[in-house]
């Protein structure tokens, strides 16, 4: 052995006794100065102290199962001690001279303590009792221990003797009386008296003299018939023992002062001493030869002691304790795609392969490499040669080179290798490898006949080299690593990290995990740094996943990080491992008795961070759908990365689901769970949250819960509800509330109801003043006759008209105010399924009426928009006729640059080049020439109406001291910019309003057979679109697909209103029946497609254009073959089918491709020319051009220009 392997220190008095808990990484230090310290030595740190003892504390030792541990010390007191409250249960009293050790027993409530008094006393701790004195011993004793399995004690003293005492007769003596002899009744009765034969209760079973001096030290062999003892002669000696008889079987010379404690290794066949030599020395069981010495500069040393469970040792010296280990248990192994080769104990090399998870046989021994006890350090594996490097530390770092067998045949010897100096071997390349040499700081680069083709001095002092890549190594420093190419001889690059002891490469070589004590960096594989974290515990080992996640153990758990740093723990660890491959739920580690192990884990937590951070979607909802993901930390995961509306998923307690839902926006759950909790506080939350978003309906109900009538009142008042508000103040003349009453009155404008409320609480005088300003005459002489008074009798001052509350200028209480969009994200669509069935417009529902009277004849009364059975909706198909969209600069209208005194209407005219908010800013004229340039606007009467609506929207005022105008506020839509050339107005009817309010009143409209309304709806759309502002490209383009649409209906409603004009002129058949042809034409919704289609079918059935008719029939059954308009479609065609002619020759051709001209209502074929309406796309013919579009009524037919701007 090379090195001990210090695990932790510390800084202290002398340390007279030590003891390690079995279970957790504590141990207990006496100190020569009375205290007891308690410390982690996993992290190092102290948790507590205990100082109750007078003088030095010489012994102490952890209870193997109770919460409890034993101290003695030289103030003749053995103390029990609690873990869990910290304090000292009880003293025991009985020893007459210093107290050297105490140890619990393995089993049963007894403690054993030797003493400078002589004796060797067992106590039971339960009942607090002395319950044995063992005398014989005729100076001080200096230790003694029980026998971890048999009745049996043994003891040292400075008599020069080891004594080992048969407790058997103790045991049943206090044993529980079940199948108890009368002999052995009548020793309990006689508890303090001998019996005829002389037995006590513990008697001496061996003397053992053999050491020269006092012995300080003796201990058992956990499972042999051993005992070793030390003594102030300087001797380790070690007996044996049987039955009858006990022997000394040899001594271990080499401490040159006195021996102060040893013991066994608890796993393997050594002996561990220590001394006032400043030693610890380790022996050979079998051969009693020294192993190994590790030797301190200043500090004796006074006890050593073993952790019962786990391969780690602690010595106590003259300033503090060391916790060490005597060797690294870190098996050597490597890793070649499914295969994994490594070195057992045995010193074998062996394979195992993952996909099979199967262990082969050993393929060769290395019990030549290096010396006995020392493990291999390092394995590197070569693929193409089938070969090893393997490293050991003997002699200051050694390695050797083998030829794997082809079979694994067992443990056989190699015959083939070669052998060298180094401290880091590792292959480079097929055939070539590196060795370093830490003592000359040299990289040699050798090929497999083991010459040197290459030497290298290091760039700067180096611990380690690692493969890094082909051609390149990663050399390790203690402050930095280095990307070192071989050819070059040159660094490429260099990263600053600390202290990196192992490199694990990612499975696609592109990342590399650099793992130091407590530090893991991720990095690419030219060391640019991704992410690093940072751990309490000690990092043992790493492995990569598939999916680009590193697994990584500490002492006592897996855990995995993301490339982005989120990290957690996967499990927790009984024991150590080390990680080689995860493969889904199987994570692949070797022990530290170097054997394969499989654990289980469940890797959702890992993979769903990762598909969050990788916007997964679909695999995040089948985690969600599938496992039990939940918890306060994914949670808590979750809002930390702006995911509460996922978070929302994994949560059922009300309280939290309700708070997400707050911080997601969802009001939906929102009110749910504030319904299920119904609290005055939650409510306000929920209107707050509400009101940011517009939700005015939910802030409505949140006020009602609270009972907040002022507010509601005001919201009434704000969005226009009149009705509500006529209720507000019927409400408050229920409550007598006369505030109220006033102000719902001054809302409403109601001058004879506040007049009433005056008089009823006896304020004529303003009554009068109210009746007298609003010019009610008959009135004011009613309430003058009233108070007995004449109008020359008072005086009153000059009133001018009173100012009327503001009322909204569009009424927004049927639907909410797009304030701020809380649509659902792709996550939330998923969650409720709407990912594939997502539509602009839904299937609407079955129409009343019809088209025509010819319905009622046919159908009976039948419903020609009946859709029973009918699929939804496909949405709009009228594809990708998007109007050009690029950026423009000369767009912009010349405005003055500096900012400084213009008001925040030239603002937004300077900020945009949106003819929408040039009108918000006032700036009209400069509105009207975008759209003439945009889209070719000439005639803006249509669109004042819009004009006036932005720009009122756009400012509020407040009023200002008398004889001042009022002040101007300026409301934006961008209430968060702080960049003044960024700010711009609030647009009323935006996109959100016009496709979920007025796009479906249009699309009503359609299906009431109102289509007049219809085209005055669809036409305020189009003025709507043409003045409006979209935040993305995305929404621009579905602005263009909304103008797209509503062009289609204005076309295909004013063709059928032409039609009905003429339906009843016999004169006007082929006109009639080509109109009702051309209806079928425009692309609408499938639903109303129906509509037209049924109608031309009818109406060609009719006059007998069968052929026709037989065609319109076959596009309603290829639009929907189910229902009862396909039924009359089947009919139709089967009277049709039998004749092939048509009656009425109209301009129709089924089978050619043709558009409408909107303005002629004629065909315009393929190849045919024809002009364009800039905004709408409507067709026209030539000779339309220059004219204003019939469907806009605001844009010239043919003009040129450059599109319609919507986004900033």
């Amino acid at each position: 052995m090379q090195s001990m392997l210090t695990k932790f220190e510390s800084k202290s008095s002398r340390a007279k006794g030590i003891a390690f808990h079995p279970k957790r990484p504590w141990i207990l230090v006496s100190l020569h100065s009375s205290t007891i310290q308690l410390w982690d030595y996993r992290m190092g740190t102290l948790i507590d102290r205990f100082e109750e003892h007078d003088g030095p504390v010489r012994g102490v030792d952890f209870h193997r199962t109770q919460p409890l541990f034993v101290s003695g010390g030289d103030d003749y007191k053995i103390k029990v001690w609690s873990l869990t409250t910290r304090r000292c249960l009880f003293t025991l009293n009985g020893h007459l001279d210093y107290v050297r050790t105490v140890f619990f027993h393995h089993e049963l409530p007894w403690i054993v303590s030797s003493s400078d008094d002589q004796t060797i006393r067992i106590w039971n701790w339960q009942n607090r009792q002395l319950i044995c004195t063992m005398t014989g011993h005729n100076h001080y004793t200096m230790c003694a221990q029980f026998h971890p399995k048999e009745d049996l004690i043994v003891s040292a003293s400075l008599d020069q003797s080891v004594r080992v005492w048969d407790i058997s007769g103790l045991r049943k003596k206090h044993s529980a009386p079940t199948s108890m002899t009368f002999e052995d009744q009548m020793n309990r009765t006689n508890a303090n008296q001998a019996d005829m034969f002389g037995n006590t209760d513990a008697v001496v079973k061996f003397v053992l003299d053999g050491h020269d001096r006092g012995v300080n030290w003796v201990s058992f062999h956990p499972t042999l018939p051993l005992i070793i003892s030390a003594g102030d002669d300087r001797n380790v000696k070690l007996w044996r023992m049987s039955e009858t008889k006990a022997w000394e079987v040899d001594t271990c010379r080499g401490h040159f002062q006195n021996a102060s404690a040893c013991l066994f290794h608890p796993n393997q066949d050594l002996i561990l001493s220590v001394g006032e030599d400043k030693t610890i020395r380790v022996w050979d069981l079998n051969k009693r030869t020294s192993v190994q010495s590790f030797k301190r500069e200043n500090d004796r040393f006074w006890v050593i002691a073993a952790h019962p469970e786990i391969n780690l040792f602690a010595a106590g010296h003259d300033n503090g304790v060391m916790v060490f280990k005597l060797e690294r248990e870190r098996p050597a192994y490597a890793l070649h795609q499914n295969q994994l080769f490594f070195i057992n104990k045995e010193k074998h090399v062996r394979m195992y392969d993952f996909a099979k998870s199967a262990e082969s046989l050993s393929m060769l021994s290395l019990k030549r490499l290096g010396a006995p006890w020392v493990p291999p350090r390092t394995l590197s594996y070569n693929p193409a040669e089938r070969a090893i490097l393997v490293t050991s530390p003997t002699d200051g770092g050694i390695y050797e080179l083998i030829h794997l067998p082809k079979e694994a045949a067992g443990a056989v010897e190699p015959t083939d290798t070669k052998r060298g100096p180094g401290n880091s071997a590792v292959f480079v390349a097929r055939n070539r490898f590196a060795v370093f040499t830490s003592s000359n700081q040299t990289i040699e680069i050798k090929d497999l006949s083991n010459s040197t083709t290459k030497t290298i001095k290091t760039p700067t002092t180096i611990n380690e080299i690692y493969f890094g890549g082909v051609g390149c190594l990663l050399l390790c420093a203690p402050t930095a690593v280095i990307l070192y190419d071989i050819q070059q001889k040159k660094t490429i690059t260099e990263l600053a990290v600390a202290g990196v002891k192992y490199v694990v490469w990612s499975n696609d070589g592109l990342h590399v995990a650099l793992l130091s004590k407590h530090n893991v960096t991720i990095v690419t594989k030219n060391l640019e740094q991704v992410s690093s974290l940072h751990e309490t515990i000690r990092i043992k080992s790493a492995t990569w996943d598939d999916a680009g996640v590193l697994l990584y153990s500490t002492l006592n758990h897996i855990k995995y990080t993301l490339l982005n740093g989120d990290n957690g723990i996967i499990r927790t660890l009984e024991e150590t491992v080390y990680l080689t491959r995860v493969k889904g739920k199987s994570l692949y580690c070797l022990d530290r008795q170097s054997k394969p192990r499989v654990l289980t884990i469940d890797p959702t937590e890992y993979r769903f961070k990762l598909s969050l951070v990788k916007r997964n979607y679909d695999e995040m909802l089948q985690i969600i759908k599938t496992s039990n993901l939940v918890g306060q930390s994914i949670i808590a995961y979750l809002q930390k990365k702006g995911y509460p509306e996922i978070a929302l998923q994994f949560v059922q307690d009300p309280q939290t689901r309700f708070e997400l839902a707050i911080e997601c926006g969802n009001l939906e759950v929102a009110v749910d769970m504030a319904k299920e909790i119904d609290r005055p506080k939650l409510w306000m939350r929920l209107g707050t949250e509400a009101l940011n978003q517009g939700n005015h309906q939910v802030v409505e109900m949140s006020y009602q819960k609270l009972r907040s009538f002022d507010k509601l009142s005001f919201l009434y008042l704000v969005t226009g509800d009149s009705e509500k508000l006529n209720r507000m103040a019927k409400i408050a003349e229920h409550r007598n509330d006369y505030t109220a009453r006033l102000t719902n009155s001054v809302y409403l404008g109601d001058v004879e109801t506040r007049i009433q409320m005056f008089k009823e609480i006896d304020l004529y005088p303003l009554a009068y003043v109210t009746a007298k300003a609003h010019g009610l005459t008959e009135e004011c002489e009613s309430i003058l006759e009233t108070c007995g008074l004449t109008e020359e009798q008072i005086s009153v001052p000059p009133l001018e008209t009173p100012i009327q509350v503001a009322k909204a200028i569009v009424p927004t209480h049927e639907a909410n105010w797009p304030l701020r969009a809380a649509s659902q994200s792709f996550f939330e669509k998923a969650l409720l399924g709407q990912v594939e069935s997502m539509t602009l417009e839904d299937e609407p529902k079955s129409i009343p009426g019809g088209f025509g009277e010819e319905e009622v004849e046919e159908k009976k009364g039948g419903d020609l928009m009946d859709m029973d059975g009918e699929d939804e909706a496909a949405g709009w198909d009228i594809g990708e006729d998007d109007l050009d969209l690029q950026d423009h600069s000369d767009e912009f209208v010349d405005v003055a640059a500096d900012v400084a005194g213009s008001s925040e209407a030239e603002l937004w005219a300077r900020n945009s080049p949106i003819a929408a908010d040039h009108v918000a800013a006032g700036s009209f004229e400069t509105a009207m020439q975008l759209l003439n340039r945009q889209v070719g606007a000439v005639d803006f009467s249509p669109l004042k109406p819009r004009f006036l609506e932005i720009y009122q929207a756009s400012r509020t005022y407040l009023p200002a001291a008398p004889g001042l105008p009022p002040l101007v506020n300026y409301v934006r839509r961008t209430v968060e910019e702080t960049d003044l050339k960024k700010v711009l107005p609030i647009l009323p009817r935006d996109l959100e309003n016009i496709r979920s309010i007025e796009l479906p009143k249009g699309f009503n409209s359609m299906k009431a057979n109102d289509l007049e309304g219809g085209v005055e709806v669809f036409r305020g759309i189009l003025h709507a679109l043409m003045l409006t502002a979209v935040k993305d490209q995305k929404e621009a383009e579905e602005a263009q697909k909304i103008i797209r649409t509503a062009t289609e209906y204005i076309l295909a409603m004013s063709m059928e209103l032409e039609r009905r004009k003429i339906q009843d002129d016999d004169s006007q058949i082929k006109r009639n029946l080509e109109l009702a042809a051309y209806f079928t034409k425009p692309l609408l919704e499938r639903p109303h497609r129906q509509i037209t289609l049924m109608n031309a079918m009818r109406l060609a059935a009719k006059h007998k254009n069968f052929v026709h008719a037989t065609h319109f029939a076959d596009r309603v059954l290829a639009n929907n073959s189910t229902g009862r308009n396909a039924d009359l479609a089947r009919s139709v065609k089967l009277r049709c089918e039998r004749q092939t002619a048509n009656a009425v020759d109209i301009e129709y051709d089924q089978f050619a491709e043709f558009d409408i001209c909107a303005a002629s209502y004629t065909p315009i074929y393929a190849g045919q020319p024809f002009v364009q309406d800039p905004f709408t796309g409507a067709k026209y013919l030539p000779e339309y051009k220059g004219q204003v579009c019939r469907i806009s009524q605001v844009t010239e037919i043919g003009a040129p220009a450059s599109g319609l701007r919507l986004k900033a």
